[in-house]
């Protein structure tokens, strides 16, 4: 398939662009920081800065997949007005800027994936959450619903849409993930705030799998969980990793500490969770390379 792919240069993009690659595919990236494609990379695939808009149609004649993965980072910085203004237009009228692009070609793309978060379903504390459990109502959730909205206005132009769910995505070059090894390295790992929230995962070779899977399967659209079968707390997730560096869980950080630290954002990120299913992957017959987390993190750290 000949691809389009919005915002590539970052954490998940580095990872999905040589598996695209590798899978016979062609990539063409629009990113606003071009310069941040590794030369490696950028000499295998076609780089391009952001377009303007009545240019971005032109852009996209002739692609079979487009896919946007464009946004700030939602934990980068604190949850200001302005910030959260920020993390808004970032997703919101990118989105819409490609599906307006969308209505100028004369060839539609078969497929749009966009991307979404867990982070849709809010604060979750008993219920298993599949794909239909309907969204929260906290900061978070909102801007999920309102992107995963400006997303679907492309399925008026005939295109299939599908809004992969992320959980939390472990690797051993980013991510999440290296955020939480200090603690444990200096012995003062442990979990955050009760430990007793639930902790969606998914490994990054299952992350990039499952979105290249869903790409090339038409019988999938709407919106998709990636997150791993097992179902683990923050509690139980600490634990394992501290077994897996070697190091303690023991000294768990108080929720008043975090809200503190991190302010609105920390009842969203990680003061919360949900019990994430990915039923639909089931369905479609999807395999895992990593459905549990010691497997998990016994490859990470191997790397």
């Amino acid at each position: 398939m000949k691809i389009v792919l919005f915002g590539g240069s970052g954490f998940l993009g580095k990872h999905l662009v040589p598996k695209l690659l590798t899978s016979n595919h062609t990539v063409t990236l629009i990113s606003r920081r071009p310069g941040a494609v590794n030369d490696n990379l950028a000499s295998a695939i076609e780089v391009r800065g952001w377009p303007s808009p009545e240019n971005l149609g032109a852009m996209l004649e002739g692609s079979d997949a487009l896919l946007n993965l464009t946004g700030e980072s939602i934990g980068a910085k604190r949850w200001s007005a302005s910030r959260k203004n920020e993390l808004f237009s970032s997703r919101i009228e990118t989105t819409r800027m490609i599906v307006e692009a969308i209505a100028h070609t004369t060839k539609k793309p078969g497929v749009l994936l966009n991307a979404s978060a867990v982070g849709y379903y809010g604060n979750v504390k008993n219920e298993e959450v599949t794909e239909d459990y309907p969204p929260g109502n906290d900061f978070l959730a909102d801007l999920c619903v309102r992107w995963e909205a400006e997303a679907r206005e492309a399925e008026g132009f005939g295109v299939r849409v599908v809004l992969p769910r992320t959980g939390i995505v472990l690797a051993s070059n980013g991510g999440a993930l290296q955020k939480m090894l200090l603690p444990f390295r200096l012995f003062a790992g442990g979990p955050l705030g009760s430990g007793r929230q639930w902790f969606p995962w998914i490994h990054i070779d299952d992350e990039i799998d499952a979105m290249i899977y869903a790409l090339e399967h038409p019988a999938i659209s709407g919106p998709i969980n990636l997150a791993a079968p097992e179902s683990i707390t923050m509690k139980q997730f600490c634990a394992v990793l501290g077994k897996a560096m070697h190091r303690p869980s023991w000294a768990p950080v108080p929720s008043f500490v975090l809200k503190l630290v991190l302010g609105e954002m920390a009842e969203a990120l990680v003061l919360s969770g949900q019990k994430v299913v990915p039923r639909k992957l089931a369905m479609i017959g999807f395999q895992f390379k990593f459905p549990g987390i010691r497997q998990a993190l016994a490859e990470i750290f191997r790397q």
